[in-house]
């Protein structure tokens, strides 16, 4: 995949990094690491510019956002209120549940976007919960955008820093993002745990 990016970003050039970016943001395995390094390398090789990568990035970024948070907004409460109606029991879900997690991601979604646009996987998926919770979408516009520009724009410089040794950011950003990867396992293991003591507790 990486010679795959590479060669359209070199035969594209910004066009192929916004392309490349907002298909990464709907379609995460696709890795920004090697996008956004090779693009701060391609800054010391060719006519295109630091700003101007991070620039296009950022504004492909924001377009993928924008098109999973509205695949959030199909999938809003009332209609998680139909398939926990349907299929609650078995799920082990009450309409309450639902209620709890969005008046959660109300009180403290804007900061949970912000913080998930530098966590790898993570970073594209929170648009959709994001939709479903109905986020006012300036809000979600503005996050968006400052956790985008951040990741952005550390990868672009470091790769139009380190030049020829952009690849070796790569393998570190992989050993950035398996840990990261790890951690939510564990979250995600934990909170399962909390939540299945929590409901013998009210057994």
């Amino acid at each position: 995949m990486e010679n795959w990016i590479t060669d359209i970003m070199g035969q594209y050039g910004y066009i192929g990094i916004f392309l490349l970016i907002m298909l990464e943001n709907i379609f995460p395995p696709i890795p920004s690491e090697v996008i956004l390094t090779f693009g701060g390398y391609m800054t010391t090789q060719t006519s295109m510019t630091p700003i101007g990568v991070i620039l296009i990035s950022t504004a492909g970024s924001v377009v993928g956002a924008i098109i999973l948070y509205g695949i959030g907004l199909q999938l809003d409460v009332k209609r998680l209120e139909k398939i926990v109606d349907r299929y609650g029991r078995v799920l082990r879900l009450t309409r309450k549940d639902i209620y709890k997690a969005d008046a959660w991601f109300d009180k403290y979604g804007i900061w949970t976007v912000l913080f998930c646009r530098l966590i790898p996987l993570i970073r594209s998926l929170i648009s959709i919960p994001a939709g479903m919770s109905n986020m006012k979408f300036g809000l979600f516009l503005l996050f968006t955008t400052v956790g985008t520009l951040i990741w952005n724009t550390a990868l672009v410089s470091v790769g139009a820093a380190v030049g020829d040794n952009w690849e070796s950011i790569v393998g570190v950003m992989d050993v950035y993002s398996n840990i990261a990867y790890v951690l939510i396992v564990l979250v995600g293991l934990a909170a399962i745990w909390w939540y299945i003591q929590f409901r013998k507790k009210r057994a």
